[in-house]
């Protein structure tokens, strides 16, 4: 049987990728890589660094290929999202058959905790409802979430409270922030938040030498954020920010 390992990587640090996870880099033969165009080249490029650097056998193969685009004008944010979803999953069906020979075991590198805010198994259950027939294994990694605390040096729970974790696009609908924390936040939807008791811990391309970090109540580092953060994409062309806000007990 063909197996495949999703592999969590980290978000950026190839410090932080755990002794499991290089031993299944050392496992596999096939390495899948979607490229998501010359904006988003560094990250392929951090890709490559990884299996270079922890991978001890030469004889592995690289094989790329063109990442479908998600409709992101699309009104129906779940449709298209679930549309993307399929594309993708006729896409690694095809991979898996004809680039993965049925003893050989292959992998996907992703960025973070494959478990949390990946669509990548997701994804999977779709390959195999095609019926491609694959033995799966993940690797669990250290998420952005968690790189985000460590950075800050803070503790995520507090005594006896639960930790919220929501995109984005769903902050608006809180009705009070005690603790939560916010990822795939495009739109920065904090900017639209006032209440002045608030704090937060944002950050940014993390653990990486690009690495950026600002704190503080919200009301006061909004602007700083917002201005940080753009210069930043305009530079990079692309941008991994999340962020904490949380209300002082």
């Amino acid at each position: 049987m063909k197996t495949l390992l999703l592999i969590g990587i980290g978000p950026g640090n190839p410090r932080q990728i755990t002794l499991e996870a290089i031993d299944a880099l050392n496992r596999a033969q096939v390495f899948f890589v979607l490229d998501k165009g010359q904006v988003k080249d560094e990250l392929l490029q951090m890709r490559k660094e990884i299996l270079e650097r922890y991978v001890e056998h030469a004889d592995y193969r690289l094989v790329q290929v063109e990442d479908p685009q998600r409709d992101g004008s699309a009104s129906d944010y779940v449709g298209a999202v679930q549309d993307w979803h399929h594309k993708r999953a006729a896409l690694y069906a095809q991979l898996i058959d004809n680039e993965l020979a049925e003893s050989e075991c292959g992998a996907f590198l992703l960025w973070g905790e494959p478990t949390l805010y990946d669509s990548t198994l997701r994804i999977l259950d779709l390959v195999q409802e095609r019926g491609v027939d694959i033995e799966l294994h993940v690797i669990p990694g250290i998420s952005s979430v968690q790189a985000l605390a460590a950075a800050h040096r803070i503790a995520l729970n507090r005594i006896g409270e639960p930790l919220t974790v929501l995109p984005g696009r769903r902050l608006a609908e809180q009705a009070q922030i005690d603790n939560l924390v916010v990822m795939l936040d495009g739109q920065c939807a904090f900017a639209a938040l006032d209440d002045p008791h608030v704090l937060i811990y944002w950050g940014a391309y993390l653990g990486t030498d690009d690495q950026m970090l600002i704190s503080g109540p919200l009301r006061e580092v909004r602007e700083q954020i917002l201005a940080q953060r753009e210069q930043a994409r305009a530079r990079k062309g692309w941008i991994m920010d999340t962020y904490l806000l949380r209300r002082p007990l």
